[in-house]
């Protein structure tokens, strides 16, 4: 299983950014992965959870977007993105896509790389 993020960089406060996280090898095609989503981790703190959308698009936020990100998924690309939008200082951190998925029988959590964001000030 390979999840491969990509998007990050170096954005005003204000801006935005588009994240993608490009699925392939066994997790097979994404519609049928049972959840996907997005965690960050900001330096010296704990990884938490931005996004989840869930294989029948049931969709949850961290308490922190407020409207401001929106997940989504193209699954003839299989891919899954997230929309970032009014970006914050406070909104940098290394961005990991990840994926609760079934592969051969068992259901386990697989991570992709991660993609720095940094909003400026």
């Amino acid at each position: 299983v390979q999840l491969q993020a990509s998007g990050g960089g170096l954005v005003r406060t204000g801006g935005s950014l588009r994240l993608s996280c490009a699925a392939s090898g066994s997790i097979g095609n994404i519609s049928s992965v049972h959840v996907m989503g997005w965690h960050r981790q900001a330096p010296g703190k704990q990884r938490e959870l931005v996004a989840i959308i869930s294989n029948i698009d049931s969709i949850n936020y961290g308490d922190f977007v407020k409207g401001r990100f929106t997940i989504s998924r193209d699954n003839a690309k299989n891919t899954l993105y997230l929309e970032m939008n009014s970006l914050k200082p406070e909104d940098t951190a290394v961005y990991f896509c990840s994926a609760y998925a079934r592969v051969g029988g068992i259901f386990s959590n697989y991570w992709g790389q991660g993609t720095l964001v940094t909003v400026s000030s």
